[in-house]
């Protein structure tokens, strides 16, 4: 295996540990910046590393479109390509993929697709997307999967939507015995995917099923996709009986501080989302008295910090007023600020998360966390 796993501290099912992989140890629970193309919009790799990020996400289909993995492997794989030196995890790009629409076919080979850039068909399987993302030199490496529809919204769908998660989740077990097979680089992890939907007995069989395949480490898939707080918990933690106590878990693409919270208190270690960095760029700040929409009039002339307290660059130095002025005349700067106090408030969130645990009061941060920032946003 390419990577070790500790586990240091328990605070019920929550842990602490340590995630160890061949560009750095990663302190765990965790969030991870999601850089699609290689890169977080707007912010380079030192400021990452000054605002808390310990590991990245990019996109396997994004990099394949452009550059091209051969490029990036040319030039020192992700680490080379990108300047950031520490640990890359890469999804499979089966969702960006699949989400062409009419541009995408699946079948039991693969997703032959129509490129969005220039028309050409390409194909997608299990075996070439392991292949792709060993030569963009991942640390940790996802099976291909079949995406998931969302849970349905009146009764008469139900029957049907269950019968094509059902067909999903067989799928894609298949195509994760496929990508085991296909491994050849030992320097890069693969993890696999639990599927199932809202089904008990879906997620129960995927987590045995791909828990038997072996790989390094386990992702819940298929969640935030219409099913409330209460399902989601129970998904996650009727899988999570299943999957090795010894393998790091990670929880795809959720990513409200409340859902990283409950993800965290289910015995989750890895998170990812583009929240953060999209509602930066809109002017939609996270701080611990809620959401701050610091494009409205009332900061027009406010001296304050977005966020007392916080140790980002926006705070430390600028003040509401300034930011919503930069916001408002498009000045890149402003979407830059504003990305970089959200990356910090979810790292920083995470951070104190890890020592809650090691004090046992998770169950305290995240009822605050609730009471402030639990409602959903338009």
């Amino acid at each position: 295996m390419s990577l070790g796993f500790r586990v240091e501290t328990r605070d019920g099912d929550a842990r602490a540990g340590l995630l160890e992989t061949p560009h750095g140890v990663v302190r765990t629970p965790t969030f991870m910046c999601v850089a699609t193309y290689g890169a977080v919009r707007g912010v380079g790799p030192d400021d990452l590393a000054a605002v808390g990020a310990q590991i990245l996400l990019a996109n396997t289909y994004h990099l394949h479109e452009r550059p091209g993995e051969d490029i990036v492997q040319n030039q020192g794989g992700l680490h080379g390509f990108t300047g950031w030196r520490g640990p890359w995890l890469t999804d499979s790009g089966g969702f960006q993929v699949s989400s062409l629409a009419d541009r995408a076919v699946l079948t039991e080979d693969g997703i032959t697709f129509s490129s969005p850039l220039d028309g050409r068909r390409r194909l997608l399987t299990p075996e070439n997307v392991i292949g792709i993302q060993e030569a963009l030199g991942s640390d940790i490496a996802m099976v291909l999967d079949e995406c998931q529809v969302p849970v349905p919204s009146d009764d008469a769908s139900e029957a049907a939507t269950g019968e094509r998660i059902r067909v999903a989740t067989e799928r894609s077990l298949r195509w994760a015995q496929r990508a085991a097979k296909a491994r050849k680089r030992s320097e890069t992890a693969v993890f696999g995917i639990v599927q199932g939907g809202v089904s008990e007995s879906l997620r129960e069989w995927s987590a045995r099923e791909t828990v038997a395949i072996g790989f390094d480490g386990y992702a819940h898939g298929g969640l935030g996709l219409g099913e409330d707080r209460s399902q989601r918990a129970d998904m996650v933690g009727i899988a999570n009986q299943f999957l090795p106590a010894e393998s790091p878990r990670y929880l795809m693409g959720l990513g409200r501080p409340v859902d990283l919270l409950d993800g965290v208190a289910a015995g989750i270690d890895l998170f990812d989302c583009v929240v953060p960095t999209r509602n930066g760029r809109h002017g939609v700040l996270f701080t611990r008295e809620g959401r701050l929409h610091i494009r409205n009039a009332r900061y027009k002339d406010d001296p304050r910090p977005p966020e007392p307290g916080c140790d980002c660059p926006a705070c430390s130095r600028h003040s509401r007023a300034y930011l919503r002025h930069l916001l408002h005349i498009d000045e890149t700067l402003g979407s830059r600020l504003a990305t970089l106090h959200n990356l910090r408030f979810y790292l920083r969130l995470l951070e104190e998360a890890r020592h809650a645990i090691a004090e046992g009061r998770l169950a305290g941060l995240r009822d605050e966390i609730e009471a402030t920032l639990g409602q959903r946003d338009d």
